[in-house]
């Protein structure tokens, strides 16, 4: 890394300015001061103090914590901030880091799909440096094949008659050189939208790039697209993006184009002090995370896993109302037999009977296991060291209803879930997993 900084913290930890205060991250002041002015004026998609709040504290100053977003902030100067999932009782910055890149990489169609953590040293590299790595590895393949080709509009001032007659313009510069012809023609070559754009994010990235490694890489590949113009105009551009058969070698590249020219991640926030952010909600990482684990833990032969099924209503007359949605329903296909899961990413409590499970949360499972029809429904929360993870914590009531609480290690996902689902599901003539 060169001498640009990266300040690391997890969901829930704070910032403070200037000094050392135990259990905080201390930041510049001049970095604080610019991140609590993101926050307080930032514009874009939501309230950015959603992120990460600002307090104050007596002895302390002020702080800023964040919240349940992770990801990565770039600052204007290039001062990075990482926030990494909070892995209960575990404080070790790679096994989060590397969690947060498995997440990433199960969301429906982000540019994560080609993590290789073994080659990237997820355990050493700031995210940042990563997604950028990933950029380039993307652009070198591109570079490998040669780039493509396409034809572009070109208006020019010829003393020959190519394409098609621009009237006004002929007339405004051709009325004494009458020799002369202006006109608009198609013209094939490798300066075309997605050329333009990859060239724009690789010169983006050497400003703001802290690895030297990154950076020598950017400056080879800006040298193989010399010849082509860097977007004026992203927008524009990425509407002239194109998915024919002979661009499929470019998808991942723009994909990454559109997060680091945009700032497109779940969330959207401009503002003067942050050159670049990617940050999003662990609920919907979780989610996701589970939702992909599940999938290879279950044959597919055998099983069928749906994500944010929405097959019923809550009502149906006199009109159809309030869809249902759970995160996660299986269904067993020798029998029909249907398991719905919702995942929750927060911390129960270790006080029965009800353990902090929230009373919204034991209504929705309750109307889901009854809309449904299923054997059970069940709460997946993180595992902490806690003994309430060991506990079997099952809810029953007089009509048949079951609601579960299973937990999931984050550092042994397959295992847990297996164990799980095994015990969860636990029927007298069934069980939703052989043993």
């Amino acid at each position: 890394m060169s001498g640009k900084q990266v300040f690391t913290t997890t969901e829930y930890g704070s910032f403070v300015s200037g000094r050392t205060v135990d259990g905080y991250t201390t930041l510049p002041e001049r970095t604080f001061s610019r991140l609590e002015s993101f926050l307080l004026t930032s514009r874009g998609g939501g309230d950015a103090l959603e992120l990460m709040t600002v307090s104050a504290r007596k002895g302390t100053g002020k702080i800023i914590t964040a919240r349940n977003y992770v990801g990565t902030i770039v600052m204007s100067d290039g001062t990075v901030i990482e926030i990494l999932p909070k892995i209960y009782a575990n404080s070790d910055t790679s096994c989060a880091r590397k969690l947060l890149l498995d997440m990433l990489g199960t969301l429906k169609d982000p540019p994560f799909k080609t993590i290789q953590l073994a080659r990237l040293k997820a355990d050493r590299v700031p995210l940042f440096e990563l997604f950028i790595r990933m950029f380039i590895d993307e652009v070198y393949l591109i570079a490998k094949r040669g780039l493509r080709s396409g034809y572009r509009a070109v208006q020019s001032n010829r003393s020959t008659v190519k394409g098609k007659l621009l009237f006004a313009e002929q007339i405004r510069h051709n009325t004494v050189h009458r020799e002369r012809t202006f006109a608009e023609y198609d013209e094939f070559d490798i300066d075309r939208a997605e050329n333009r754009l990859i060239k724009a994010t690789i010169m983006f990235l050497i400003r703001k790039s802290g690895s030297l490694g990154n950076r020598a890489d950017l400056k080879t590949l800006l040298s193989i697209f010399d010849s082509v113009d860097s977007s004026a105009n992203y927008e524009a551009d990425f509407s002239k993006c194109t998915d024919e058969r002979s661009m499929r070698d470019y998808a991942a590249a723009i994909r990454w184009c559109r997060v680091f020219l945009t700032g497109r991640s779940f969330t959207a926030y401009t503002g003067p002090e942050v050159a670049w952010a990617l940050l999003y909600p662990m609920e919907m990482l979780f989610e996701s995370w589970v939702v992909s684990m599940l999938k290879k833990l279950l044959p597919a032969g055998e099983f069928h896993v749906s994500a944010q099924d929405q097959r019923y209503y809550l009502f149906d007359l006199p009109a159809r109302q309030f869809r249902l949605r759970p995160d996660i329903v299986i269904t067993r296909k020798s029998d029909g037999k249907i398991f719905v899961l919702d995942t929750k990413w927060k911390l129960l409590a270790d006080t029965p009977p009800a353990y902090g499970i929230s009373q919204a949360d034991m209504y929705q499972m309750y109307v889901y296991q009854k809309k449904y029809g299923a054997q059970c429904a069940t709460l997946i929360y993180p595992k902490t060291d806690k003994k309430l993870t060991e506990r079997d914590i099952a809810f029953r009531s007089s009509d048949g209803a079951r609601v579960h609480a299973g937990f999931v290690d984050l550092l042994d996902a397959k295992g847990s879930l297996l164990g799980n689902l095994k015990r969860l599901t636990n029927e007298e003539t069934t069980t939703l997993l052989s043993p």
